[in-house]
């Protein structure tokens, strides 16, 4: 028995796994790369908790992911918040998951999908990194509030934010307008 012969196909099949998993260059990567690797990236880093509004489902809450990444919607319109009580309690949200109070005011969660209205449907991919990396709107508007995790995505690469906004490019667009954040001019007042 030829053990050399035998290792080749083994040793190719070696080969042929890491230059496929090599990391490549978004600007390198196929279009279809880029949206496979955003819709991972999206996925796993929980964009949906918050940006899809949720609904009841047979198990409990759950994404209506038939308004994929539309934010909140726009027919859901609150009362003002509650007072939140002294103590470690500093965050309330809606039973969506797309509006959230706390000591920075009210935030609702923006409609990514691809709507050139409502939507990120003009923006550019500039317009998309400069937001994440700088934390404000449009990269030079108003803040990004919480929940959004800016301290953190702002660490995503050059690569990986390509691939994000090439895959929020390529879902359908959903025309819903979310309102803007109310902003807490001053502390709440105390019970």
């Amino acid at each position: 028995m030829n053990t050399r012969a035998n290792a080749r196909p083994f040793q190719l099949a070696v080969l042929l796994l890491a230059v496929a998993s090599y990391p490549v260059a978004a600007d390198e990567m196929p279009a279809a790369g880029k949206i496979e690797r955003g819709k991972y990236l999206v996925t796993t880093s929980g964009c949906n908790d918050c940006h899809t509004p949720w609904k009841m489902g047979d198990f409990g809450p759950e994404p209506d992911m038939e308004r994929l990444l539309s934010g909140h919607p726009e027919s859901v319109v609150l009362p003002a918040p509650p007072a939140l009580p002294k103590g470690p309690w500093v965050v309330v949200a809606s039973d969506t998951n797309t509006a959230w109070y706390g000591p920075w005011g009210t935030s609702f969660t923006a409609n990514l999908t691809p709507d050139e209205e409502t939507g990120l449907g003009k923006w550019t991919l500039r317009t998309f990194t400069d937001t994440i990396r700088t934390g404000r709107h449009e990269g030079r508007g108003r803040l990004i509030l919480p929940p959004m995790p800016i301290p953190m995505y702002k660490h995503f690469t050059d690569a990986d934010l390509e691939a994000i906004f090439t895959y929020l490019q390529s879902i359908p667009p959903i025309r819903n307008r979310v309102p803007a954040p109310v902003v807490q001019e001053e502390a709440p007042p105390a019970d």
